[in-house]
């Protein structure tokens, strides 16, 4: 391995890690705990902080995780290979290679062009223009790293189109205020649709075990509200604090009509896609009331685009990643159902609920709310946070008098707008920092700041909305 692979850094994390493992490994169990259950955290917490402190990716960490529980039989095989067969897991996958079909087949471009054709004469034109591309195709889209590959090549091209380059200091701020607004919009609007990011499914199975079941009506009912008005004000709040240098993009709608015409009519994948996906979205909607299984909708969508020969297997080969998303979340799922299981989660929750003893349970939610939000400084992850801390915090929030529904929906939209606090603080923020035109700095503090407003947003609003109607 090169010293650029594993340099000396990357060596002290290392041995920081082991440290770490080990001394957790080999403390005494606390008392209301089991050997296995405190040796399962210690690999559990360790491939968390691994991912943390970029030591190993998490597909690398969750192979490792895995084979030490079998191997020093904390977990038997059957229950850490168990979530291999978990619905929820096949749900992500599946609806992943299904939103293939949105990029492959041209429809994610011209619903982003026809956007932009209508509102882009402004440079906060184009910022709601994003916004509101992103919200259209957001339940198609499990994944909001996926979105992001939609959305940037366009945010990109209408810099380039308008003279802005990370070279030209003068001009830089224009693309940047634009690549920031994808940035934020992406998650928003993953916390808006339930279908929007992985970890929405993974979280509400959470929340399933404090018997508050959630599917797409309902989350959606209780997000509208607080995510639509974020979405409202933010494009408008960015404006304020990052002044784009530009105002006005006059030719931006021309550009987009051209290349609308340019595309000709919508091609025959093109209409099966927009056809299935809205059968798709019409099933997800109606699972509930009708009792209709998630996971068969998306395999159903699937077979459906292979059929018609939309997506191919060659497609599916090309998806190398989705193989890596299944393994590493079917692992560390498994294994954070198992903390819970042997009681782990709720001894935590225990310590915790002695820090809030006392407190009225507003501002036990409150807390719980801002200290959740906050630690995702640590995290590279929005997947790995909720899966070591959403269970945790939502059984405190519970026992401090929280009503179950309003701590669980503020702690999964949370999982997701919290990602652009920092740049790293999800992998759909990579392809927008690495075009160059935010710098460090920048993207730290409007990170910050626009956190800070979608959690006030949340907390203000979103409160006594999910009150109202999620009671």
């Amino acid at each position: 391995m090169s010293t650029a692979t594993f340099g000396t850094g990357r060596i002290l994390k290392l041995v920081g890690l082991l440290v770490l493992f080990f001394g957790l490994w080999f403390t005494p169990v606390p008392q209301g705990l089991t050997l296995e259950a405190w040796h399962l955290f210690a690999v559990f917490a360790s491939a968390i902080v691994s991912v943390v402190l970029n030591v190993f990716p998490l597909f690398t960490s969750s192979l490792l995780a895995c084979a030490i529980v079998v191997l020093t039989n904390t977990l038997t095989p059957a229950k850490a290979y168990g979530a291999f067969a978990n619905a929820i897991v096949l749900l992500v996958v599946t609806a992943f290679l299904v939103s293939q079909s949105v990029v492959k087949s041209g429809l994610g471009k011209r619903i982003s062009l026809y956007v932009v054709s209508l509102f882009g004469k402004s440079t906060l034109g184009l910022a709601y223009s994003i916004f509101i591309t992103d919200t259209l195709i957001a339940p198609g889209f499990p994944s909001n790293t996926a979105r992001g590959g939609v959305l940037f090549p366009v945010i990109l091209a209408l810099a380039n189109n308008s003279g802005s380059t990370p070279e030209d200091e003068n001009k830089r701020r224009f693309g940047g205020y634009l690549m920031f607004c994808g940035m934020s919009s992406l998650a928003i609007t993953s916390a808006l649709w339930f279908t929007a990011t992985s970890g929405n499914p993974v979280g509400a199975s959470l929340a399933a075990e404090q018997g508050l079941k959630i599917d797409f009506g309902s989350w959606l009912l209780a997000s509208c509200v607080p995510c639509l008005l974020v979405i409202g004000l933010l494009p408008l709040l960015l404006y304020r604090l990052f002044p784009p240098g530009i105002t006005a993009t006059p030719d931006a709608p021309a550009r987009a009509r051209q290349e609308l015409r340019t595309m000709g009519p919508m091609s025959r994948h093109e209409w099966i896609t927009a056809i299935t996906f809205i059968v798709m979205i019409t099933g997800w909607v109606l699972a509930a009331p009708y009792k209709l299984n998630l996971t068969a909708i998306a395999l159903a969508g699937l077979a459906t685009l292979m059929i018609t020969g939309v997506l191919t297997l060659h497609d599916m080969h090309e998806q190398g990643g989705t193989l890596v998303t299944f393994v590493w979340l079917a692992v560390l799922f498994g294994m954070s159902g198992q903390l819970n299981e042997m009681g782990f989660m709720g001894y935590v929750g225990e310590r915790l609920a002695v820090g809030l003893e006392g407190l009225a349970w507003p501002m036990a939610y409150v807390a719980l709310l801002v200290i959740y939000v906050l630690l995702h400084f640590g995290f590279v992850s929005q997947n790995a946070q909720v899966l070591a801390l959403l269970g945790v915090f939502l059984d405190v929030g519970v026992k401090s008098g929280v009503p179950t529904h309003l701590m669980a929906f503020a702690l999964l939209f949370a999982s997701s707008y919290f990602s652009v606090i920092t740049p790293q603080g999800g992998s759909q923020n990579i392809i927008f920092v690495a075009s160059g035109y935010l710098k460090q700095g920048e993207l730290y503090r409007l990170g910050l700041l626009t956190t800070f407003f979608a959690t006030v947003v949340f907390l203000v609003v979103g409160t006594p909305w999910i009150l109202w109607v999620a009671g």
